[in-house]
């Protein structure tokens, strides 16, 4: 296959950057020699003033940066295209592209516009604004890419911006009730912490907005991100953020004042809220992502079995019920819970918020646990991974 059949395409992606409405560009269908590559992702980045394409090369087990200038980097994805990769969306602030090929060698592209909300300049500039709770001009926003060196937003992170700042708007929400703010030091540990955006932005949240003596650590099982995130906190000489290599399972914490466990994948959730249970921490914030325990042990009720016997709704309903045991095992340990949408991260479709707080007034554990029981008997659930480590600590 020639790789002219890609030129349109190419002709495309050079456009939107020369526009700067390029968002992202994921390369997927993988079928090349390196087995644990899934897929490449990328976007634009300015480094000294220069601009470049940044490849995000994500293996199963780790993520690989690799930057070139815009020039080698289109060649890059045009000799990927068709070879390695068969599949390619690309995203454009006004437009999404799919690409693909079929096994016969044929290259199919399919283009569809997206429409932008007409907005008044005053919401622009005056009431999205007012709800930023950071600014662009943090450092860290332009050691992870954010940010130019002229502290202007990327245009390929503005989803990033948004998700960071919308954290950062719940995390300051439910900090406000539990009193955490009059301490004179927090301690927040951050499970699966990646590339650290939200991580570095809570800290610099607690610190230069809020003033606290906050300790953040940063738990990654990824030893490479783990480098690069020190490097960054080393780099602006930050003090009170620090990364370790583990994983939630083996981690051993205490005196956690916050727990946050981002797309943790199945029972590593559970994991983490008996964590911030176990240690007795006033607030856990958990974005889950894949159910996968429950499912197979799922017998629907015979009123149900119209439903659930398309398996999409079998496993919305595995997700629901994996996630309302968790709010409920939480409660039942004293804990306020709300299950909320979130913003999709960039490891997972998957959007819902589990967010406890530490109550003034706990509930009957046994009436809540009788609850749980009356849940996992109707459909005939075995086991459940929290459950199970709650009752083990006791």
């Amino acid at each position: 296959m020639s790789t002219s059949d890609f030129s349109a395409f190419i002709q495309l992606l050079t456009q939107k950057l020369e526009n700067n409405s390029w968002q992202k560009l994921l390369l997927s269908s993988y079928q090349g020699e390196d087995a644990s590559l899934v897929r490449i992702e990328v976007r634009p980045v300015v480094l000294k003033d220069v601009a470049h394409l940044s490849f995000l090369y994500r293996h199963k087990t780790r993520d690989i940066t690799k930057n070139f200038v815009v020039s080698e980097g289109l060649q890059q994805i045009q000799n990927l295209l068709g070879t390695d990769f068969k599949a390619a969306h690309f995203t454009a602030l006004d437009s999404e592209t799919q690409l693909s090929v079929s096994k016969k060698g044929k290259v199919l592209s399919s283009t569809k516009a997206i429409k932008q909300p007409a907005v008044s300049p005053t919401a622009l500039t005056h009431d999205k604004e007012k709800q930023r709770f950071l600014t662009l001009d943090r450092p860290f926003l332009q050691q992870l890419g954010v940010t130019d060196t002229q502290q202007k937003l990327v245009p390929a992170m503005s989803r990033k911006w948004k998700q960071i700042n919308k954290f950062v708007e719940v995390f300051d929400r439910a900090l406000s009730q539990t009193g955490l703010k009059q301490k004179p030091a927090v301690h927040i540990a951050d499970f699966g912490s990646g590339k650290a955006y939200l991580t570095f932005a809570v800290h610099d949240y607690l610190t230069h907005q809020l003033g606290l003596d906050a300790k953040v650590t940063g738990v990654e099982l990824r030893q490479e991100l783990v480098d690069l995130c020190n490097g960054v906190a080393c780099d602006l000489n930050l003090q009170g953020i620090g990364f370790e290599q583990g994983d939630v399972k083996h981690f051993q914490a205490k005196g956690i004042d916050v727990m946050i466990a981002l797309h943790a994948c199945d029972i590593a959730t559970d994991y983490a809220i008996h964590m911030g249970i176990r240690t007795g921490a006033s607030m856990i914030m958990c974005s889950p992502c894949c159910h996968k325990q429950l499912r197979p042990q799922l017998i629907s009720p015979p009123l149900l079995q119209p439903m659930l016997k398309h398996g999409i709704h079998l496993g919305e309903q595995a997700e629901m019920l994996t996630d309302s045991l968790r709010a409920l095992l939480l409660e039942a340990y004293g804990y306020d819970t709300q299950v909320f949408e979130f913003i999709s991260l960039e490891h997972t479709s998957k959007n819902k918020m589990i967010l406890a707080v530490k109550s003034q007034k706990p509930k009957s554990r046994e009436q809540i646990l009788t609850q749980v029981q009356q849940i996992k008997t109707f459909y005939g659930i075995q086991q459940h991974c929290l459950e199970e480590l709650l009752l083990q600590s006791e």
